[in-house]
């Protein structure tokens, strides 16, 4: 029928997919870095090739969207920019106003941007690159994919917090959480995996990476989930500091005599999580080859373990009990020693891995025992074919 481009916009970086629809067929992916640092570089990978280009100066994000075009038709992957007749763009928060993915208008963008107070470094970014691609390809249906929307199943007394009700009513003040097209991906591909109907299992997805969320999924509904009001509540992340009591904010604003709330939330967000906790490094792989001579380097890995171990078990109660526990993202894919560490924790309910079969990288794969009650898997995620597969439906 046509190509689809599913973007994923991110302050400096711009990763996208080509499918093929409705085969989805991935014809090429690759990552623009655009103005984070003094040499901006385009990445395109297609088939068993890879191309990259370099560029010596910090590009905007207008130029980063007009290189990527330009090298979808260098490379041949397409003839003509015509051929693209949908894109799919994440958007991180769509509140309560979007509970599915939504065909973009005038008046859908401009809600976005209003809902941007809910994600203020992803939505007001993400709406500069819709209308740019609105502009550059004015012919391409355009649908915003919400991270938001899955969890929009959550029920009251797991999406509220205990404060006044009237600032939920007035302020959206709630639970909204993200990762949710990952989520939905992984779910749906688990059933494939377990040979049951999503109506029949109940899981717990576990998507660890530098922004980490775990997600109980019942009936293939977000019953809960560990991101909050914005991305920076729940587990420990790579800079963010996940859930902390809300006094230590105004404690450690007075303490740092700070005046302006965005200083501790840049601080929260950029400065802490494992970067915070070791003074080292935000990144596991470097944690762990540091961690014999660094004490703080494994107590930072200790205390991410410690997290999802929490949130894991808590959801286990709330579902009364679960079908399989899966593993996605970056370091839940590709990172044997913190699944290992993690699972330690419940063969108590029946989660038993075997230890041989974990120490896979990125792979689909069946990691429990023979004798385990409980599955535990690794699904890699796709949230790029999500998003392809939303947008093929409202062509």
């Amino acid at each position: 029928m046509g190509k689809i481009l599913s973007v994923n916009l991110g302050s400096s970086t711009l990763k996208w997919r080509l499918f093929e629809m409705p085969e989805e067929r991935q014809i090429a992916s690759g990552l623009v870095d655009f103005f984070d640092n003094s040499k901006a570089k385009i990445t395109v990978k297609y088939g068993d090739q890879q191309r990259e280009r370099t560029f010596d100066k910090k590009l905007s994000l207008k130029d980063a969207i007009m290189i990527l075009m330009d090298e979808l038709k260098r490379l041949k992957l397409v003839e003509h920019l015509h051929e693209i007749v949908g894109i799919g763009h994440r958007v991180v928060a769509g509140g309560e106003v979007f509970k599915a993915s939504t065909v973009i208008t005038e008046t859908v963008l401009k809600q976005i941007d209003d809902l941007g107070i809910f994600a203020p470094l992803h939505n007001h970014v993400e709406v500069g690159g819709i209308e740019l691609f609105r502009q550059l390809m004015p012919w391409t249906t355009q649908v915003a994919v919400f991270d938001s929307a899955f969890h929009q199943t959550m029920s009251e007394e797991n999406y509220l917090y205990g404060i006044p009700y009237e600032y939920y009513q007035k302020y959206g003040a709630r639970k909204y959480g993200a990762h949710g097209t990952s989520v939905r991906y992984v779910s749906k591909r688990t059933t494939k995996l377990l040979n049951k109907p999503l109506s029949d299992l109940r899981l717990i997805v576990m998507h660890l990476g530098a922004g980490s969320s775990i997600t109980a999924v019942k009936n293939g509904r977000s019953v809960d989930t560990s991101m909050g009001f914005s991305p920076l509540d729940g587990l420990i992340m790579n800079t963010r500091s996940g859930q902390i009591d809300a006094s230590l904010v105004t404690y450690l604003m007075q303490k740092l005599n700070l005046k302006d709330p965005e200083e501790i939330i840049d601080i929260l967000n950029n400065q802490s999580g494992l970067l915070g906790i070791s003074g080292l490094s935000d990144d596991q792989r470097e944690l762990k080859k540091l961690a014999e001579t660094h004490p703080r380097a494994q107590l930072a890995l200790n205390m991410y373990a410690n997290r999802v171990i929490k949130f894991v078990g808590s959801y286990l109660a709330l579902m009364n009990g679960v079908d399989a526990l899966v593993f996605t993202g970056g370091v839940g894919e590709n990172s044997f020693e913190m699944r290992a560490q993690i699972m330690a924790s419940f063969g108590y309910v029946g989660a038993t891995i075997d230890l041989a079969k974990n120490k896979v990288m990125g792979k689909e794969i069946d990691i429990s025992t023979s004798d385990a009650k409980i599955k535990t898997l690794i699904v890699p995620t796709n949230e790029e074919l999500m998003i392809a597969r939303d947008v093929y439906t409202r062509l």
